[in-house]
């Protein structure tokens, strides 16, 4: 019998009112413990802060804690459900990013979703943190609010929506490409969906490799072209990135001749029939969750060679987790300011090599999240590229 994991986990946070505590690292026993840990002793630490700030991060928790950030517009695959439904999704995410990256962190949701204002907020507390998570906030505000911050302050800043999973496509992308024995620079790619993390992915793919012209990218309304009318400026941003042809058309059309398709969208949209009419040995990335693009079990009955989704109950499952506990930990041990486009693509490598010769399949090409080696060798690579 399937276990019921949504009442598991009504169960789980009932039992411990959420997944979070605060624990001192140091014991409190007897007044000599009080002395030190707070006053008179940490006046002595907080005036060599004041003397030089950057001690803040030797001295204090700000040299390991990544603050988690969402406004609530974009949970998961929930819509935009409100800061206080978004924070049981970000306590799990600072879950992750403790037991994976060895990194603290602080869940915050916001009650405002005016763009001004989150970069305010987030600009006034980043003194306490070693870096900006910032999560399930929607597009096209995401974008703005990320850039902004990423100039405005002198800390990592990543939102992982979009980033962490274009590094883990990524890195999905080139162990298929191994098995399929095709290379980047030839592979006519087909994504389904203009949204923050489709944006992303397409910007990585092509400084990895992948032509402009060889690559559609569709919305609802199907490919994103420069002669549609209905285009906001992200979209037509998109335009100068992909579909050097102008080619219009639905996803049927777009998949003719195809190598690879990444869906970033909604479930059940793409037909046994369409996988078809691609190349020889097509990749499919089915993404949606909780219902992909195609069910496993329907892409298992075309022609595809590679099938990737975001479910963790079928094989490769292309997870954020494998991505943004390195990167953050690599960005933060190196003492790096912003994470860059080099640092992604080394973090997409260090992943797709934990995937041994002997290992790589249709079935493995990538590792698995409780790999170990995973943060550790993302963050030694990112560290390394900084």
């Amino acid at each position: 019998m399937k276990k019921d994991y949504s009442k598991s986990a009504i169960e789980l946070h009932k039992k411990y009112k959420g997944k979070l505590s605060t624990v001192s690292l140091a014991k409190l026993q007897n007044k000599d413990d009080l002395s030190v840990l707070y006053t008179p002793g940490v006046a002595a630490v907080s005036l060599a802060i004041a003397k030089d700030k950057k001690l803040a991060r030797v001295l204090t928790m700000k040299g390991r804690t990544i603050a988690v950030v969402t406004d609530g517009s974009a949970v998961l695959g929930l819509g935009n459900i409100g800061p206080e439904a978004a924070l049981p999704v970000m306590e799990g995410k600072s879950v992750l990013f403790k037991e994976f990256g060895g990194l603290d962190s602080v869940p915050i949701v916001l009650g405002t979703q005016n763009v001004e204002e989150i970069i305010s907020i987030v600009k006034a507390i980043s003194p306490g943190f070693a870096g900006i998570n910032l999560e399930d906030i929607s597009a096209p505000r995401c974008f703005e609010i990320e850039s902004r911050l990423i100039e405005e302050l002198d800390i990592p800043v990543m939102h992982d929506d979009q980033h962490g999973t274009a590094i883990v496509v990524l890195a999905a992308l080139i162990n298929s490409l191994k098995i399929t024995k095709k290379k980047a620079e030839d592979v006519k790619v087909v994504i389904s969906g203009a949204g923050a993390a489709s944006t992303a992915t397409l910007k990585l793919l092509l400084k990895a490799g992948v032509k402009p012209k060889n690559v559609l990218i569709l919305d609802s309304k199907g490919i994103i072209h420069i002669k549609r009318e209905d285009l906001n400026n992200e979209k037509i941003n998109l335009c100068k990135l992909s579909n050097g042809k102008h080619e219009g058309g639905d996803l049927e059309k777009a998949l003719i001749g195809a190598d690879v398709f990444i869906g970033m969208s909604m479930g059940n949209i793409l037909k046994k029939e369409w996988v078809e009419t691609m190349n020889d040995n097509p990749i499919i990335f089915a993404l949606a969750n909780p219902v992909s693009e195609i069910s496993y079990e329907d892409a298992l009955k075309t022609k595809a060679k590679v099938i990737g989704t975001g479910r963790s109950d079928h094989p490769n499952q292309i997870n954020n987790v494998l991505a943004f506990p390195g990167v953050f930990r690599g960005a933060i041990d190196s003492g790096a300011k912003r994470i860059t486009d080099k640092m992604k693509i080394a973090a997409a490598h260090a992943i797709a090599s934990l995937v041994s010769k002997v290992e790589l399949s249709k079935g493995i090409i990538i590792p698995d999240p409780f790999n170990k080696k995973v943060a550790k060798s993302v963050a030694a690579a990112v560290a390394k590229a900084k």
